[in-house]
């Protein structure tokens, strides 16, 4: 284990007792798209003692299928020692109230995937069990993916509640088992977990979004081909090299492998858009999310029965007049590459 200036501790594999889980019944709360590989993963790990607790749907049946003993979620986690809570965080504070909390047993351990409940009080876990996150960055292909391939994928992880006395025990145990440890794991508490994590989605990643969708129908309007535009900016694959090179190289230098046309004319761009309101955008997203209201925004949203998000997803649907271009743009580069490399 080393830790840096800031005191925050980083893990790998030997930090990891080998046999942390040898005696401990492990439960995987959903069997969506990541609950499926920590799942697979876990299994794999030799972690034999290990149920999913689901509700009778289609997601039941797969894990069934691929061999699980499946469980409603009241029971898998009654019968766990260490259950590890992957379903969606707007489902969570009702299954929490009706089927996790009442089973949960002195002693045992509840994980989470995301801070968000814990961060923003949408669940009061009780303080006689090990309250754990392990918060994989990473979705549930590329980190099933990333363990087959024995190259691991980062998390944050904390103990927010120690009640066995062994909560780092269980919670390196598990992160190994995972495939986390491979790759290390930062310590991080569940709030500025939950912080982060909406921060960058709601600020980054919308950042993206808009410049994407601008970039492509300026673009096009000015006679450049729908075509070259989603090569240019995505389909290439060039986009990935620059943000590998973000990781491998670190940000700033990154900017040298550019030639001096791209290096100048980002910075004059990056200049002008400093002297913008993004900052102090984002510095209101980032109030919104710390105090909790976006939370409260987002159950509302639920329990309206996600009206906006209906809307939203409407917008990215083929049949959309905003994104229809980019589809069918997209279609042609893929029929194109397809043409030119047969099988």
């Amino acid at each position: 284990m080393t830790s840096n200036q800031t005191s925050l501790r980083f893990f790998g594999a030997q930090d990891a007792d080998p046999h942390a889980l040898d005696n401990e019944r492990v439960c995987v709360l959903g069997y969506g798209n990541l609950g499926r590989a920590i799942s697979l993963n876990l299994r794999d790990a030799g972690v034999s003692r290990l149920v999913v607790g689901n509700v009778a749907d289609e997601y039941a049946e797969q894990a069934q299928a691929e061999g699980f003993a499946v469980l409603p979620i009241g029971e898998a986690v009654a019968a766990s020692d260490i259950a590890f809570v992957l379903l969606p965080d707007e489902v969570i504070p009702e299954a929490f109230e009706s089927d996790i909390a009442p089973n949960l047993t002195a002693g045992s351990a509840i994980i989470f995937a995301s801070g968000y409940n814990l961060a923003y009080g949408l669940i009061a876990p009780p303080d006689t069990v090990d309250i754990l996150l392990l918060a994989p960055r990473m979705g549930g292909e590329l980190a099933r993916e990333r363990y087959l391939e024995k190259s691991g994928f980062f998390a944050y992880v904390s103990v927010e509640n120690d009640a066995s006395n062994k909560a780092w025990r269980r919670l390196l145990g598990v992160a190994q088992a995972v495939g986390v440890l491979q790759a290390g794991a930062l310590e991080l508490d569940a709030q500025r977990e939950a912080d982060l994590d909406l921060f960058i989605e709601q600020t980054m990643g919308a950042v993206i979004g808009v410049a994407v969708m601008s970039a492509f129908t300026l673009g096009v309007e000015a006679g450049i081909p729908p075509e070259a535009m989603v090569l240019e900016m995505y389909m290439s694959g060039e986009m990935e090299t620059v943000f590998r090179a973000f990781r491998e190289m670190g940000f700033f230098r990154a900017s040298y492998s550019h030639g001096p046309t791209a290096m100048y004319g980002g910075f004059v761009s990056t200049m002008e858009l400093m002297q913008s309101d993004l900052a102090s955008r984002f510095s209101k997203t980032l109030e919104q999310i710390s105090s909790g209201q976006f939370a409260e925004q987002f159950q509302a949203e639920r329990e309206a029965g996600y009206p906006s998000l209906s809307q939203a997803q409407l917008m990215a649907s083929e049949e959309s007049p905003v994104a229809q271009p980019i589809f069918q743009a997209e279609a042609r580069v893929r029929a194109m590459y397809e043409n030119n490399n047969p099988e």
